[in-house]
């Protein structure tokens, strides 16, 4: 059997099929419903006006971010126990799409501070946690840039998203611990679950999370069968190289 046809064959199972078309456009349904729900359903917010609006996006990248990110903390410890190239892929996929959104945050957080705090960055322990975030997934990165393919390389990145992902939760809980400009949680209070947020706010702000959340899935799909192929077509050129 050729390469080539042995590559056709593996092809098959890289592209996406119907599941992935339908990942597409339950995304796309999503967040055209998540725009319609942000500038057209949801009443301007009285006291910071027409710019709270970016609320929808900010907070939704912060999830997504989050999320992400946890994805790399639990594909690294699988691969730690079992050394499986699969869990290393997740991990690389999912830390690039933490990486987009984590930056989205960076953008958007100033954005919105800027017309209500008066001042586009102050080294709020929320912001400052958040940008240690980011320096860490941006090393991990690099690392896997500057570092050999190899299971040692995906080993110390491992470790890298393993302790990268311990500054979440100090992230989500700084406004509780250390006091910051940002406010208090709004959606899961003492008061109970959406007690701090007006109704249609908070609709809203969930259907933008569900849009988001199928962006990182859809993203993270994309990215993943990418890497299977890179992977593939490697193994090919050896098997071509070994057998000539």
């Amino acid at each position: 059997m050729s390469a080539e046809h042995e590559l056709e064959e593996e092809e098959t199972g890289t592209r996406p099929g119907e599941g992935g078309q339908v990942l597409f456009w339950l995304t796309a349904v999503g967040f055209v419903g998540a725009l319609a729900a942000i500038f057209v359903f949801v009443p301007t917010e009285v006291t910071e006006g027409i710019v709270q609006r970016i609320m929808y996006f900010h907070v939704p990248c912060a999830w997504v971010a989050f999320f992400a990110f946890f994805i790399v903390f639990f594909c690294s410890v699988l691969f730690l126990w079992r050394r499986e190239r699969e869990w290393d892929i997740y991990a690389h996929a999912s830390a690039e799409i933490g990486m987009l959104f984590c930056s989205l945050v960076l953008i958007t957080g100033p954005i919105w501070a800027k017309p209500i705090w008066g001042v586009w960055w102050t080294w709020d322990p929320r912001l400052t946690l958040t940008l240690v975030l980011w320096l860490i997934y941006a090393a991990y990165l690099m690392l896997r840039l500057q570092t050999a393919e190899g299971s040692a390389r995906a080993k110390y990145c491992a470790v890298v998203g393993i302790v990268g992902a311990l500054d979440i939760p100090l992230i989500h809980f700084s406004v509780l611990w250390w006091g910051s400009q940002h406010p208090a949680p709004k959606i899961i209070t003492s008061e109970g679950l959406g007690s701090g947020i007006d109704t249609s706010m908070g609709i809203t702000l969930l259907v933008a999370l569900g849009a988001f959340t199928l962006v990182y899935f859809l993203l993270m799909s994309l990215r993943v069968n990418i890497e299977k192929m890179k992977d593939e077509i490697d193994r090919l050129k050896k098997q071509r190289l070994y057998s000539n």
